[in-house]
C-alpha cells in the first residue's frame, strides 16, 4: 500500500476541522501518532503527518505538546486547532509568527 502524501494528510485534517466546526466544537486536539494510525494503521509515515499538521495551523492555534526537536517532527506532536473560525482569510500560524518576530526586531 502506498504511503499518504503530506497533501492527503492536509486534506484529511481540513475535513476533520470542518466536521468539528459543524458540530459546534471550539477546538480539536490532534496528535501526530494518533493521526497517522487513524489514516494509515501500521505505517511509518510520521514525517508527512507532522508536516501536514504544521501546514494547516492557523493564527491562534497552538501546541499542546511541542517536540524538543527543531523540526517538530515527532509522534508526540500535539496541536490544538481552534475551529470556531475557519475563514480562508485567517493568517497561517507561520505568517503570524513571522510578523510577530519582525515587530519584535524593530
Amino acid at each position: 500500500m502506498e504511503k499518504w502524501t503530506q497533501e492527503q494528510y492536509e486534506h484529511y485534517l481540513r475535513q476533520k476541522k470542518q466536521q468539528a466546526h459543524d458540530a459546534l466544537n471550539l477546538y480539536i486536539d490532534v496528535n501526530a501518532k494518533d493521526l497517522q494510525n487513524e489514516c494509515e494503521p501500521g505505517s511509518k509515515n510520521i514525517t508527512a503527518a507532522c508536516k501536514a499538521m504544521l501546514a494547516v495551523m492557523l493564527e491562534g492555534d497552538g501546541f499542546v505538546v511541542e517536540p524538543k526537536v527543531r523540526s517538530r517532527i515527532a509522534g508526540k506532536l500535539t496541536i490544538r486547532y481552534y475551529v470556531d473560525n475557519l475563514s480562508p482569510w485567517r493568517r497561517t500560524w507561520v505568517q503570524a509568527q513571522e510578523e510577530a518576530e519582525a515587530l519584535a526586531a524593530k
